[in-house]
Formats: structure tokens, sequence, C-alpha cells
């Protein structure tokens, strides 16, 4: 739990938008070390935080074979600024574990589907909601919609 943690906290340096969420995220080789991270719009406007903590890999990517992704939100199924989603990019590097500390609520997705999505395909996906307070509270600029649940 301490690198979702981690991953709350590095979700405070992204810089606030009215049309995104604040999102860290950590990918962690299965001995447990660091292998990248990255935050909401850390590389652009546009930029998810599992997007930049795979592009912090370089190309072509070392193997992510073992490796575990913890997010501070769940991962996107879809999206307006890019083609790829961030649930189809976990899967297209082939990450097998996923952590999420707060499911996305229907602000701007009414229903995403990104835990479902990466279970269906044989990612574990572990969600630990005591740690969804956090990850909300990062995200108080956007509250009062309906964010505060899921």
């Amino acid at each position: 739990m301490a690198w979702l943690r981690r991953a709350v906290d590095l979700s405070r340096r992204c810089p606030p938008s009215p049309g995104a969420f604040c999102v860290g995220a950590f990918l962690v080789a299965a001995d447990g070390r660091e292998m990248a991270r990255g935050h909401s719009r850390q590389d652009g406007s546009r930029v998810h935080a599992e997007e930049a903590a795979l592009r912090a890999l370089g190309h072509p990517p070392p193997s992510l074979r073992g490796a575990t992704l913890y997010t501070s939100l769940e991962p996107c199924t879809r999206r307006a600024s890019s083609p790829s989603p961030c649930a189809r990019l976990v899967l297209e590097a082939g990450i097998g574990r996923v952590v999420v500390a707060w499911r996305e609520p229907p602000l701007f997705v009414a229903d995403c589907t990104g835990v479902e999505t990466l279970r269906a395909a044989g990612v574990e996906v572990v969600c630990h909601d005591e740690l969804a307070a956090e990850a909300r509270a990062v995200n108080r600029h956007l509250l009062g919609s309906g964010a505060e649940e899921r």
C-alpha cells in the first residue's frame, strides 16, 4: 500500500484543471524497485498519469512482465484528448497488475469501466477504497458534482 500512497502524494503535483482529475502513478518492477512515475499534465495539458509513467520508460520500453501499476484513479476507458485510453495503454504494455485508490466517478465519463476492462483481459486489479478519500481530496477543485462517490 506504500506505493499507492506515494501515487496519491504524487497526484498533488498536478496543476488543477477544471476539466480533468489530478492523478499520480508509479510503475514498480516485480522486485519492488521503481521503474517509472508520472502525474497528470506533467508533460502537457492532456497527458494522463499512466501515460506519463509509460513514456518515462523510453522507447523501446523494458519488459513490464511482473510489473505493477499503482494509480490514484482508475485507468480511463474513454478519452476526448487521445485515441488511446489508459486502460488500453496498460494492456498494450503488458502490465499484469494494477492497484487503484479511487474508481473514476461519473463527472467526465458516465460509465468508466477501467477496472472491469482490465480484469476481463486477465489483469489482476486491486482497489484500495480506504485511500479513495485521500485521492478525492486532491481533486476537491472538481467536487460537488457527484465526484465524491464511486
